[in-house]
């Protein structure tokens, strides 16, 4: 029985022995499958993170947690390895407030306060922190965009921890700033700027082509820039400037273009090519993408304004003749042409005779219309093939080309002279008589160059001043003693009232039907210690043009009635002292009261005192003078006109001028007695004067012959070296009183005799 049962409890044994290595071998196997499971998993979540990883690295992303109860930010950052440049990542844990800026931190911490609190769907911030530099740098700091959730909970429900993503948008904040620059500069800019596509059609522009143009941005978008061509321009012309674009990338240049309302403006543009990336490959081709970038300035203003300026630095203003620049340059080519083709040209200088006087006693707007009159009339004189300029003030230029002779210029100056016979007829209406004095240079006889002929033009007129006015000169070499002399007298006169150079002499009158002296008349002498006796036709037109006939003649005034006042102190009353008066002196606003001031000072009656003026000098503005003659009239004070006979007297304006005495010249006088024509000139002076009722007084008799002729036709008083030369006034008081006191004698011996 034992042995039946060792091999029942043998099997018993084996099976299960074998049961059991079935089942160990089936444990081995399930733990070695359940092994390899999980390095596949390990495996496969490591692929995973590296995958991960390398998606962070190739996104510039960062990844980050951030666990709330202990504030600790924990962040992977891809760095460069020795295999390629993201084989290693840094797994870094630190204060946030290490890796984010000071100044955003508040901020960040807000955002993350209300995702935490629920008050935010998700957490999402805009800061900035630490640039990815090596461990103990301290690098610049980078702009991020950092979004991220919840991925831990506790179990009150509350938010442990928060994983997400950083993207590093540094680059694109510079990129969107710059470009919000650009944006506000272009919105900002004066100038029209437009965007056109590669067929010319407009894509963008900015609120200046809106303001310039007079076309919105939705009224251009897709339309082509044609619709701003001009007609002034040919469509040829556009074309060319588009296909130089399309050539050579840029094109600027100025055109005339069309605003929205019609009208016509000048613009300057500037236009260039702009490709896209995608077409550089294809720009050799001459295909790709293009667009046109266009710059259009509103220059039309600007234009006008440099024409303008053109124009006042070429002619005169005023009456729109070629000014002193313009001159020159025609003066100069003139002077090519004639040396070229041996031909002459004339210079003729002109200056109006005592036009200041006019300007004075009118005003200068009544000037301004005399000196247009005066541009207009001269160009008809000489027709519009010659230049006529205007230098300055009343002085006027006249260039004459492809001249036969000399005497050619002398025509135009006469038919000029005649041309002015005819009084003026400004805007306002008033006539207005104008003469001018001329002078005449010619190239090559006088000078090479045009300053050289200016000059020379220049010297010749003021000889045609100094012959009378109202004529002609040509120059010639002693001129230029003549303008040198006038120079240094300018000078010297100056100082000569100061020096005591100048002094009064006095030449008296006779009556010729009592042979009593009734008066003198007070002449200016001036003797220089350098230059001698100079005459007063050589001085005081200086002093006029100069403005010292005022103070001149103030004292000259003054003197001749302390040498009256004298006279009348040692009994040598019933006389009158002749002054002369300055037009200047007339002109001034003042000069009536200065003669009032004297009177009273010197004690002379009024009616003592006789101020002369000479004909041209009223009768160049009788209107205005006969007011202002009207307030010495008013004072008492006499008024003769001096050199009558050699202007231009109008008898309608002689007769309304407040005068009381008419001095005929000398010129005429010294005719008598062999000059038919100026005795009878004298006789009817004589006649038309006493039918006024003025006195009449000769000047210049220096013979019985004259003097018995001038006593036949009832002439009043006589004055010259007949009856005494000029003296000063001692010698002249002593003349008087002799003569006197010879009247007297010879008046008693005729009624005692039998």
């Amino acid at each position: 029985m034992g042995s039946s049962l060792l091999p029942v409890a043998t099997e018993t044994v084996l099976a299960i022995a074998a049961g059991a290595i079935v089942l160990l071998v089936a444990g081995c196997i399930v733990f070695s499958m359940r092994a390899r499971s999980a390095r596949r998993a390990v495996r496969q979540l490591l692929e995973r993170e590296r995958d991960f990883r390398m998606a962070l690295w190739a996104s510039n992303l960062r990844y980050w947690d951030f666990h709330v109860p202990t504030a600790q930010l924990r962040y992977l950052v891809a760095q460069p390895g020795p295999r390629g440049p993201a084989q290693q990542f840094s797994d870094r844990l630190a204060d946030p407030s290490m890796v984010i800026h000071p100044d955003d931190l508040p901020a960040v911490v807000e955002r993350m306060r209300r995702y935490v609190a629920g008050e935010a769907a998700g957490f999402l911030s805009e800061h900035r922190v630490r640039a990815n530099r090596p461990a103990g740098t301290r690098g610049d700091w980078v702009w991020i965009r950092a979004c991220g959730r919840a991925v831990e909970f506790a179990a009150d429900g509350s938010v442990s921890r928060l994983a997400g993503t950083s993207l590093d948008i540094d680059r694109n904040r510079e990129v969107e700033r710059e470009n919000r620059i650009a944006s506000e500069v272009l919105r900002s800019m004066s100038e029209a700027v437009a965007v056109l596509d590669r067929h010319f059609r407009f894509l963008s522009v900015n609120p200046a082509f809106t303001r310039i143009t007079g076309y919105s941005e939705a009224e251009v978008a897709g339309r082509g820039a044609e619709i701003l061509d001009s007609v002034q321009h040919e469509q040829s012309h556009g074309r060319g400037m588009r296909a130089a674009l399309e050539r050579e990338g840029r094109w600027s240049g100025e055109l005339w273009q069309r605003h929205g309302n019609g009208e016509e403006f000048l613009c300057a543009i500037e236009a260039a090519t702009v490709r896209g990336a995608a077409a550089d490959a294809a720009a050799a081709a001459g295909d790709g993408e293009r667009m046109y970038v266009v710059m259009l300035s509103d220059i039309t203003l600007q234009k006008r304004a440099e024409e303008e300026l053109r124009y006042l630095a070429n002619f005169d203003s005023l009456t729109n003749l070629p000014n002193r620049s313009l001159l020159a340059e025609r003066l100069s080519r003139a002077i090519v042409r004639a040396r070229r083709e041996g031909s002459r040209v004339a210079v003729l200088f002109l200056d109006l005779d005592r036009f200041k006087d006019i300007n004075d006693s009118l005003g200068h707007a009544t000037g301004d219309r005399i000196l247009r009159a005066v541009a207009t009339r001269l160009q008809q004189a000489v027709g519009q093939g010659q230049t006529v300029a205007r230098l300055a003030g009343d002085e006027f230029t006249v260039i004459l080309e492809d001249l036969a002779a000399p005497e050619d210029a002398e025509r135009v100056a006469r038919e000029i002279i005649m041309a002015f016979e005819a009084p003026l007829l400004p805007h306002d209406g008033q006539e207005v008589s104008v003469s001018p004095s001329i002078g005449i240079s010619l190239y090559p006889d006088h000078a090479q160059v045009p300053t050289e002929l200016l000059k020379r033009a220049d010297a010749a007129m003021y000889q045609a001043k100094a012959a009378g006015r109202r004529t002609w000169m040509r120059y010639d070499d002693s001129m230029e003693a003549s303008i040198r002399r006038r120079a240094m007298l300018a000078g010297a006169l100056h100082k000569a009232l100061d020096r005591g150079e100048l002094r009064v002499v006095y030449q008296p009158r006779q009556s010729l039907a009592t042979s009593r002296i009734t008066g003198a008349e007070a002449l200016l002498r001036w003797t220089s210690p350098e230059h001698g006796e100079i005459a007063p036709a050589d001085f005081i037109p200086l002093a006029e043009e100069n403005g010292m006939i005022l103070e001149i003649g103030e004292w000259v005034l003054r003197e001749a009635c302390l040498a009256l006042q004298r006279w009348r102190q040692h009994g040598l009353t019933g006389l009158t002292m002749s002054v002369n008066m300055s037009v200047l002196q007339l002109l001034r606003g003042d000069f009536g009261e200065v003669v009032r001031r004297v009177l009273d000072d010197t004690g002379i009656p009024p009616e003592a005192l006789e101020l002369e003026l000479t004909e041209s000098m009223l009768m160049a503005n009788a209107a205005q003078t006969a007011m202002k003659l009207q307030a010495f009239r008013e004072l008492g004070v006499s008024l003769a006109i001096d050199d009558f006979g050699t202007g231009y007297s109008s008898l309608a304006y002689l007769k309304r001028l407040p005068i009381t005495t008419i001095k005929i010249d000398q010129t005429f006088i010294a005719d008598l007695g062999h000059d038919p024509e100026g005795a009878a000139i004298t006789t009817t002076v004589v006649a038309m004067a006493h039918g006024l009722g003025l006195n009449v007084v000769a000047e210049g008799v220096e013979n019985e012959v004259q003097a018995s002729f001038l006593a036949r036709n009832r002439c009043d008083e006589i004055q010259g070296f007949w009856v005494a030369r000029p003296l000063d006034a001692v010698t002249c008081m002593a003349f008087i009183r002799n003569r006197e006191q010879g009247r007297r004698a010879a008046a008693a011996t005729t009624i005692t005799s039998p």
